[in-house]
C-alpha cells in the first residue's frame, strides 16, 4: 500500500527527495484558494470547445447539444469518484496513485505513464496552435520562434514556483470565463430578440428544427458526435492533481467536484446551445471560420475572427501552463512511487519538483520538433497513440473508487466526505458506457477512431508490459 504525501507549508526550506514510504513529499501548499476555483472553473473548458467543436456540429447537426450532454454526465459521473477518493486522501499523483493503492503498482505505473504521455504530446499541439495564432500577428517572428518563447515562458513560470503557475491560470482561465460568459448572454439575448442594434436576421430557436430537424443526420449522428467531442473534456481532473498543493486539499477537491455539473452545464452546453442557435447548423461559415467565430460574426460584431484569436490563445496558454504543470506533477509522483527515476521527486527550496519539470518539456520540445519535421508521420503516431489515454483514465478511477470505497469505509469512514451517487451500481454502468465508447470508436474509419484506439492500445500494451516486468524485478529482489 503506497502512502501518500504530507504537505509543508510555503517557505518551511527545502524538500528532501521523496522515497516511497517517506512522509514528506517536499511540495509546497502555495495555490490560494482563488487559485484552486479559477483552475477547477477554468480546467473543464479546453481549447478543443473553442476549435474542435464545428466538426461536432457538421456531424450531428441541432443534435450535438446531446453528444455533449451525454459526454458531460459521463465526466460529472467519473469525476465524482475521483472526488471522493482524493478527498479522502488528497495527492499529487490523483487517480494514479490512487490506482496503485486500490488496484496494485501495475496499475498506478501504466495509467500515470500513459497519462504523463498524453500531456507531453498536447504541449506539442498547443504550443503549434499558439504559435499559429501569433505569426498572424507579428509575422516577423517564424512560427517555431514563438513556439519556443511560449514553451520557454511558461516553463519559467511553473520552475518559479506552485504559486507563479496558480496565478498565471488564475488570470488565463478568468478571461476564458469571462470570455465565454458574454458569449452566451450577448448570443441568448440575440436569439431572443432582445439585443439592440446587432445584425442577427438568422437567429432564433428555430434553428434547433428548421434544417431537417434536430436529428439531421439520424441518431447514429449523436454517437458519432461523442466521439468527436469527448476529448474536449480532458482536463477536468486537474484541480484534483493541483488541490494537493493547496492550503486545504480536502475542501479543495469537495468544491470543485460539487461544482463540475454547472461548470459544464454553463460553459459546454451553454455556449454549443448558442452557437446553433445563432446558425443553421448547417451554415459554410461555421466550417469556414470555425463556429465561435462564425457566431460572433453573424451579431455583427466587428474583427469577431480576431476576438476569438485572442480568446483561442489564452485558452491555449492555459492549456500549455496546466499541461507542463500536470504532466511534472504526474511524473514527481511516479518518482516518488520509485515508478520513475528518484530525481522527478526531488524538489526545489521553492517545493518545485525541477527535473520533473525539465523532463516533460524536453519531451514536449522533441514532440514540437516532429511536429515541424515529421507532421505526417512520426507527430501523427504520437498523437494518435495518445488519443484514447482519456477514456482509459476514466475507466481506470472507476475501477479504482470500486476497490477504494471498501478500503476507506474500512480504515477511516469518516474520511468519506464526497460519496459517489448509486454506489457501486452507477459506478459500474458509468465503466460500462465507457467501454461501450472505446468499442465504438472502433467501428469509426472515418475520423480515426479505430486508429486512435489501436495505437493507444498498442502504448498501453507496451507500458503494461514495462510495469510487469518491473513488478516481477522487484518481487524478487523482495
Amino acid at each position: 500500500m503506497t502512502s501518500q504525501p504530507t504537505m509543508t507549508k510555503a517557505g518551511n526550506g527545502p524538500g528532501d527527495p521523496a522515497n516511497p514510504g517517506d512522509p514528506g513529499s517536499g511540495l509546497q501548499a502555495g495555490l490560494k484558494n482563488r487559485h484552486l476555483s479559477m483552475i477547477a472553473i477554468g480546467g473543464v473548458i479546453g481549447a478543443g470547445l473553442f476549435v474542435g467543436s464545428s466538426s461536432g456540429i457538421a456531424t450531428a447537426g441541432p443534435g450535438i447539444l446531446l453528444s455533449y450532454a451525454l459526454v458531460g454526465t459521463l465526466v460529472v459521473f467519473v469525476m465524482r469518484m475521483l472526488g471522493e477518493m482524493s478527498a479522502a486522501n488528497p495527492t499529487s499523483g490523483s487517480f494514479s496513485a490512487h490506482a496503485d493503492r486500490a488496484l496494485g503498482p501495475w496499475a498506478g505505473f501504466s495509467i500515470g505513464w500513459l497519462y504523463w504521455f498524453f500531456w507531453v504530446v498536447v504541449l506539442a499541439v498547443e504550443a503549434t496552435a499558439g504559435a499559429k495564432i501569433l505569426e498572424g500577428w507579428i509575422p516577423a517572428v517564424p512560427q517555431w520562434g514563438w513556439a519556443l518563447i511560449v514553451m520557454v515562458v511558461l516553463t519559467a513560470t511553473n520552475l518559479a514556483s506552485v504559486g507563479s503557475y496558480g496565478e498565471f491560470e488564475f488570470w488565463f482561465a478568468g478571461i476564458k470565463v469571462v470570455a465565454i460568459a458574454a458569449f452566451i448572454v450577448v448570443g441568448g439575448l440575440a436569439v431572443f430578440g432582445v439585443l439592440p442594434g446587432v445584425d442577427s436576421e438568422q437567429a432564433g430557436l428555430s434553428n434547433l428544427t428548421a434544417h431537417g430537424g434536430f436529428l439531421p443526420n439520424g441518431p447514429g449522428a449523436v454517437l458519432t458526435g461523442v466521439l468527436l467531442v469527448v476529448f474536449s473534456f480532458m482536463g477536468s481532473e486537474i484541480p484534483t492533481l493541483a488541490a494537493g498543493e493547496s492550503e486545504d486539499p480536502q475542501r479543495a477537491v469537495t468544491k470543485a467536484t460539487n461544482s463540475i455539473i454547472w461548470r459544464i452545464a454553463v460553459f459546454y452546453l451553454g455556449s454549443i446551445f448558442v452557437v446553433v442557435t445563432l446558425l443553421p447548423w448547417d451554415s459554410q461559415s461555421i466550417v469556414d471560420l470555425g463556429s465561435y467565430v462564425a457566431a460572433l460574426d453573424s451579431l455583427g460584431i466587428p474583427n469577431a475572427g480576431e476576438v476569438m484569436n485572442f480568446i483561442v490563445l489564452t485558452s491555449v496558454l492555459s492549456c500549455l501552463n496546466s499541461g507542463l504543470y500536470t504532466a511534472s506533477r504526474m511524473a514527481f509522483s511516479l518518482g516518488q512511487r520509485g515508478d520513475a527515476p528518484k530525481a522527478f521527486a526531488r524538489t526545489t527550496r521553492r517545493g518545485v519538483p525541477q527535473t520533473a519539470i525539465l523532463s516533460s518539456v524536453v519531451f514536449g520540445f522533441v514532440a514540437v520538433f516532429f511536429n515541424y519535421k515529421f507532421p505526417d508521420t512520426v507527430f501523427l503516431f504520437l498523437l494518435n497513440s495518445s488519443g484514447a489515454v482519456a477514456l482509459f483514465v476514466w475507466l481506470v478511477i472507476c475501477f479504482s473508487q470500486l476497490r477504494l470505497r471498501k478500503i476507506i469505509q474500512a480504515e477511516a469512514p469518516e474520511k468519506l466526505v464526497v460519496r459517489m451517487w448509486l454506489y457501486p451500481y452507477l459506478t459500474w454502468i458509468t465503466a460500462a458506457v465507457i467501454v461501450f465508447v472505446l468499442g465504438y470508436m472502433l467501428t469509426d474509419t472515418e475520423h480515426d477512431g479505430r486508429t486512435t484506439v489501436l495505437l493507444t492500445l498498442l502504448v498501453a500494451a507496451v507500458v503494461l508490459g514495462v510495469a510487469v516486468v518491473k513488478q516481477r524485478i522487484v518481487a524478487r529482489r523482495g
